[in-house]
């Protein structure tokens, strides 16, 4: 336990925890709303650029379209690994909050940005001394291994840039302030797009540097955010505090709260990425035009479920600051709110992806043999979605809980003991279309599984909680 004592009185919090950063009383609805729209935006404009990536790439040819799908994976692994230090971030700071300790909020604040830069140094070295065997297991031939390579050894020198932005901004919504952080990854997408086509291309007198070139807007532009976000954690929100940050006898302490949360979170969002690389290893022997098509309907997913996402994200501090104040009712409330919104929009996407599948392929690649991979992908898994989303969505708000524990059950059931024998099976069978079918029976299994189980348990803290009071 740390040594700090809770402020006994409120009169030296920022108003801003006062009236919106409080997420105990108000609305449900008007609070998930107000952050769960920015983060929409946010999300979007992350999202967005990605999809502008893999634009201008697909202009390039098939290989370079198949060379940066090959880097999705392991980029994902690493971005979803750091996540769940922006968790435990949001889950540990809002409820820190919610307890009224000013002083530890601070702490754990400033000395989680130092652990996650520790941590991305020796994330970038590991990446940089095996990528070489890496993506050669992975498939990758001796013709397409030196564009991954010259687009990989660029991100991994600047994946401290990456890492950064996405921790501090968990800590600035943990306050209840879900625009800024949308803001500033807007920035990340805008100086993004700009400098794309400038350094893939060689426009205006830039360097034509191809793959390379996306790798170096990618960094460039998240350079740009960390900046921000480490001026508005300072000046604005007053959550980077020098004295601190320098209480190393205490850096365990604020080590130990965030890594409870981070690595069950950290690791139970990597298995995704993993996977994905087994897809694609699978894929591989099917060609690159199935490569590439994969490629494509990941980036395609990814920007379906800006709102999906959005409210994940939204609803994790509202969860984690009544959590912290033992009031279950509210957090049944946004629980109700917000898995209700999903398996509609999630009904809405599978439909338009359905409809409009070919026409979105042929948006990225104009190859017939890509554009077919992407509209049967379209046939088979969208339809499940609802039910997929389900399993993020309960993972979600057990880490904002303070359960990783779970939230890791659930991911590890569905991704290690069901999917990854599925996908075996499914394209030893049936090739391609087996994998699909496999990705979409998963999906329906463990999202309807998960979701009667993670109630019972909602249901057991429900009573646990009304008994103590």
């Amino acid at each position: 336990m740390s040594s700090e004592p809770a402020l006994d009185d409120d009169a030296d919090i920022p108003a801003h925890y006062k009236n919106k950063g409080d997420l105990t009383k108000g609305a449900i609805k008007s609070h998930l709303t107000r952050l769960s729209v920015p983060m929409m935006w946010g999300i979007g404009a992350i999202i967005s650029f990605q999809l502008v990536d893999m634009y201008f790439i697909g202009l390039l040819g098939t290989e370079e379209l198949a060379a940066v799908t090959f880097t999705f994976p392991i980029t994902y692994m690493i971005f979803s690994f750091v996540m769940g230090f922006g968790i435990a971030m949001s889950s540990v700071v809002s409820r820190l909050i919610g307890e009224g300790n000013r002083e530890v909020q601070q702490r754990v604040t400033s000395q989680g940005l130092l652990l996650v830069l520790l941590l991305s140094l020796v994330l970038a070295g590991i990446g940089l001394w095996s990528q070489n065997g890496l993506f050669t297991l992975m498939g990758a031939d001796p013709d397409l291994l030196p564009l991954v390579i010259n687009y990989m050894t660029v991100w991994y020198a600047g994946v401290v840039f990456i890492t950064i932005p996405l921790v501090g901004n968990s800590a600035i919504r943990a306050s209840g302030d879900a625009f800024t952080p949308a803001i500033i990854m807007t920035v990340v997408a805008v100086v993004n797009i700009i400098l794309d086509p400038l350094l893939i291309f060689g426009l205006w007198g830039f360097p034509r540097l191809e793959i390379q070139g996306a790798a170096i807007a990618t960094v460039i532009a998240n350079a740009a955010a960390m900046c921000a976000g480490l001026y508005v954690l300072y000046v604005k929100k007053n959550l980077i505090c020098f004295q601190q940050l320098i209480r190393f006898e205490l850096f365990w302490d604020s080590a130990k709260r965030l890594l409870f949360i981070a690595l069950p979170a950290g690791l139970t969002n990597s298995i995704q990425p993993v996977v994905n690389a087994l897809i694609i290893t699978l894929l591989a022997k099917s060609g690159l035009e199935a490569v590439a098509a994969f490629g494509i309907v990941s980036r395609i997913e990814a920007f379906a479920f800006i709102v999906i996402m959005g409210v994940a994200v939204g609803m994790a501090p509202i969860i984690g600051q009544n959590f912290g104040a033992k009031k279950m009712d509210r957090v049944n409330e946004t629980l109700r709110l917000a898995i209700g919104f999903s398996v509609i929009y999630s009904m809405i996407v599978a439909l338009i992806l359905l409809i409009f599948g070919e026409q979105i392929g042929a948006l990225f690649q104009q190859g017939q043999g890509v554009i077919n991979y992407v509209v049967l992908f379209f046939m088979i898994v969208p339809l499940t979605y609802a039910f997929s989303n389900l399993v993020n969505g309960w993972a979600s708000a057990f880490n904002a809980m303070g359960m990783p524990h779970l939230s890791f059950v659930m991911i590890v059931v569905k991704m290690v003991f069901l999917m990854i024998p599925a996908i075996y099976i499914g394209h030893f069978y049936y090739g391609v279309t087996g994998l699909f079918v496999a990705i979409a029976g998963v999906n329906v299994l463990a999202g309807a599984s998960v979701h009667f189980w993670c109630q019972s348990i909602c249901r057991k803290k429900t009573n646990q909680f009304s008994i103590k009071a």
